[in-house]
């Protein structure tokens, strides 16, 4: 058993779980004689009880009557089609609801999946559906007005996963501003090149603005041209990325000798432009990404890119989510470290050293 020194007056059933060493819901089933919890369960629980001295309040009954077990994700689907299976794709989200998936399981919890388009008119009511039938809601990137997450906070707990956390939610995010800094650095000191230009994400997602933001400061600080605008704005996927390299070559302008990408599935797609118009990468334009989704690497060439611990945020989102519930208590803004990871697209050799 664990050590008790806790105040009994701040105990909850989540202390009672882990003194069990059962899940909140299984405390809960027993607590209000629901299911039927194994025999082992319940002498368990008992006990924890009666070591720790609980006596559940009026909060912790609420919590333990009303506990589905469960946590509602929401995230956006693309709607592009120019790459066939890119929207069945999804690498970045598919990344990070396999974290998700993997710390609920760990705490007897199910996952209810649902996902809403761009262009969707009732998003906040398709999320407000989901979060009554959930304990608590993880919201990849901005999909609700800050002032529509703060009202959905006050009916369940919730975590967005973009940005800087709004009032009464949680959110956990990577950190964009040094991964971008730490890039463009190498672009301009490692190789030399002083013409760069940041094909972005959508306009609305605060994970691309933080990125463009550091784009054009460190390019600055280092006297290089950062080209940005309309004329570079992407959407996340390969096409959008496409797109934005073709319109500059249609229109005869003269590439940056390095384009840097919100994302690599941009990436993806302005390699792909280039390659079909017979531009060398990285000889005549280098290339990077964000993100180090797994198809990265198996690129040709392989791509120069930021690792975000893409899992580890999943998880990361329900472990604070968990405890929000359970407890009443989580961190408001968790921020992950992120990697600069140099690999060939960028003109770097195999082995990471730059070929300037």
């Amino acid at each position: 058993m664990r050590d008790v020194k806790k105040l009994k007056g701040t105990l909850t059933i989540y202390d009672v779980a882990s003194q069990a060493g059962v899940s909140i819901a299984s405390v809960s089933r027993v607590l209000n004689g629901q299911g039927s919890p194994r025999a082992n369960t319940r002498e368990r629980v008992i006990r924890a009880v009666q070591e720790l001295g609980f006596v559940p309040d009026g909060a912790a009954r609420a919590l333990s009557n009303g506990l589905k077990e469960v946590v509602g994700v929401v995230f956006r689907r693309g709607e592009e089609t120019h790459f066939e299976g890119e929207d069945e794709s999804l690498l970045f989200i598919d990344v990070i609801n396999r974290g998700i998936d993997v710390a609920a399981q760990r705490r007897g919890f199910d996952v209810l999946m649902s996902s809403v388009g761009y262009t969707d008119e009732k998003v906040a009511a398709r999320i407000a559906s989901i979060a009554g039938k959930a304990d608590g809601v993880i919201l990849h990137d901005r999909m609700l007005p800050s002032a529509a997450i703060s009202k959905l906070a006050e009916t369940v707990p919730v975590v967005t996963l973009a940005g800087s956390p709004q009032k009464g939610a949680m959110n956990v995010r990577c950190d964009n501003e040094a991964g971008m800094r730490a890039l463009v650095r190498h672009l301009v000191k490692d190789h030399g090149y002083r013409s760069l230009a940041y094909v972005s994400g959508r306009s609305d997602s605060p994970d691309n603005r933080s990125r463009q933001k550091a784009f054009e400061q460190e390019a600055a600080a280092h006297q290089a041209t950062a080209n940005t605008g309309p004329d570079w704005q992407g959407n996340y996927s390969a096409a959008g990325g496409a797109k934005v390299v073709e319109a500059i070559l249609d229109a005869h302008r003269k590439l940056p000798r390095a384009i840097v990408c919100a994302n690599d599935q941009t990436a993806l797609g302005v390699m792909h432009a280039l390659a079909r118009r017979r531009i060398n990468v990285p000889g005549d334009v280098a290339v990077t990404g964000f993100d180090d989704v797994p198809v990265a690497r198996h690129l040709h060439p392989p791509l120069t890119t930021v690792r975000q611990p893409m899992q580890e945020m999943g998880a990361t989102a329900f472990d604070v989510l968990y405890s929000r519930i359970s407890t009443g208590h989580g961190d408001a803004d968790v921020v992950l470290p992120v990697q600069l990871m140099v690999r060939e697209s960028c003109g770097c050799t195999a082995s990471g050293r730059s070929r300037a």
